[in-house]
């Protein structure tokens, strides 16, 4: 089997999508480093910003996430990422769906492990 952080990577990907559109429906706005940060206190781990920074311009690009670019304060300015109506409508659509698939499957592999 592959190592555990490749796995990691993978489950990741499955989730990373409706992760990002929760944190920022939870926070309200919010930039792409402080977003790497959130997800890693999340428990989602090694996430590189090569991958965030895609995902968040393609979420904006389908009109899920709405950027804005701000002057930064005594530093560099900032991309921030707004949920747009659709955004919200896609996590409130799929964000249970996701749960639904997530706890059948930590209950299939629940049997195996606690055989």
């Amino acid at each position: 089997m592959a190592d555990l952080t490749a796995k990691r990577t993978q489950w990741l990907r499955g989730v990373l999508d409706l992760a990002v559109l929760a944190l920022l429906a939870e926070n309200g706005e919010d930039y792409g480093y402080a977003l790497l940060q959130r997800l890693e206190q999340a428990g989602l781990p090694d996430m590189k910003a090569g991958t965030l920074y895609p995902l968040l311009n393609r979420l904006a690009a389908d009109g899920l996430l709405q950027a804005q670019w701000r002057e930064g304060k005594g530093g560099p300015g900032r991309k921030f990422f707004v949920l747009t109506d659709e955004g919200r409508a896609a996590l409130a659509a799929y964000g249970p769906e996701w749960t639904a698939f997530a706890k059948a499957a930590i209950a299939v592999v629940e049997r195996g492990v606690n055989r």
